[in-house]
């Protein structure tokens, strides 16, 4: 199966470069040249998905997938009553983990409306999944999700880019401030012990994120995640010595944060920046920025489709059963428009991400 690479460069500048005294032709001015020669096409790639019959619902698959990981969830919960004061609570833990990871990729699906066509069962079925069971606000992931794929890898608009901790372009090295300037230095390194954190971090950004003006409903979604967190720490505590309820906490939420991780970081970690003032329309916006992880059935279980990225991000609302076909249909239209077209097996794809970070963080090393 043959695997193109998108860009030799990973930011997509703004202004021509010159080579040998000649002006050499950026992404930017070669995306806006074929805009204006094709016209939308996008509205052609979306008729032919049309015409697939790709975007109808598919009620059976979510019926099994969502009851799977619910009899998942009840298990666990089974195992660690029955289980009670014991160290073979980590193993139960760590099985947590994995539902927990499976659970975050219901709440997804559900907030891109792939299960539901209606918007007030989509968001029922979010809130209970994510801020109930899950403990993260339903809401703050939307409205920040949301902009990502209006925006992805865009320095200045895409949330999932900032510059809090790590650094994702030389440009925001440069620029960084505190802990990103620190972090920034040793970033490949660190990145997948900081993603044990990540778990504990969600459900912190959802408590600040119910104080913002963007918040439809902070009260209800306050109090569903209270209940959340009252029913956790206070089953383990009740069950487990303090010790072993902390040490299943520490396990839980440590490889549920590397779980997510691993799930959306090779998608668009290392793939081309898009820095302010560059235009691209929407088919090589997303196609560009975005990268698919080969690897099968195995695969599509554990990232829950987002594999398929490229075809995710065009067709938003796609139910996850239809994004292999698409995946077909997609990188062969993009042939035929001379759009490159990125494709990578799991392993190849952290590695690449790992060394993006690496080489950002260079300017920061350098300044010691």
């Amino acid at each position: 199966m043959a695997h193109s690479t998108v860009l030799t460069d990973t930011s997509l500048p703004g202004e021509g470069e010159r080579d040998g005294g000649k002006q050499r032709e950026t992404p930017k001015e070669t995306a806006r040249e074929k805009g204006r020669e094709k016209g939308s096409d996008f509205s052609e790639l979306s008729r032919r998905i049309s015409e697939a019959g790709l975007l109808r619902r598919r009620p059976l698959y979510y019926t099994v997938r969502f009851g799977a990981v619910a009899l998942a969830l009840a298990g666990g919960v089974a195992a660690f009553l029955v289980l009670g004061d014991s160290w073979y609570q980590l193993f139960v833990a760590a099985a947590l983990a994995l539902v927990f990871g499976q659970l975050g990729l219901a709440a997804h699906d559900l907030a891109h409306r792939q299960v539901f066509s209606r918007r007030r069962p989509s968001e029922i079925g979010g809130l209970l999944v994510a801020n109930v069971l899950l403990g993260m606000s339903y809401g703050w992931w939307m409205n920040k999700h949301t902009r990502h794929h209006a925006n992805p890898n865009h320095e200045k608009k895409d949330p999932d880019v900032a510059p809090d901790i790590l650094v994702w372009s030389r440009r925001q090295a440069k620029e960084a401030k505190g802990p990103a300037r620190f972090i920034g230095k040793h970033q490949a390194a660190l990145f997948f012990p900081l993603l044990t954190l990540e778990g504990l971090n969600l459900s912190l950004s959802s408590f600040r994120a119910l104080r913002r003006p963007s918040m439809k409903r902070p009260v209800l979604e306050g109090t569903l995640l209270v209940a959340h967190f009252v029913v956790y720490f206070g089953g383990l505590f009740l069950v487990l010595s303090p010790g072993r309820a902390l040490a299943f906490v520490a396990v839980h939420q440590g490889l549920f944060g590397i779980y997510l991780g691993s799930v959306f970081a090779p998608n668009h970690k290392g793939m081309p920046m898009i820095e302010e003032g560059t235009e691209l329309d929407f088919l090589r916006r997303q196609v560009l920025t975005s990268r698919n992880v080969d690897g099968g059935v195995l695969v599509d279980a554990f990232m829950g489709g987002l594999n398929y990225q490229i075809e995710h991000h065009l067709f938003p609302s796609m139910p996850t059963p239809a994004l292999g076909r698409a995946q077909i249909i997609t990188e062969r239209y993009c042939a035929e428009l001379g759009i490159p077209y990125c494709r990578t097996g799991l392993l190849a794809s952290h590695r690449e991400a790992l060394r993006h970070l690496r080489r950002v963080g260079e300017p920061l090393r350098r300044a010691g």
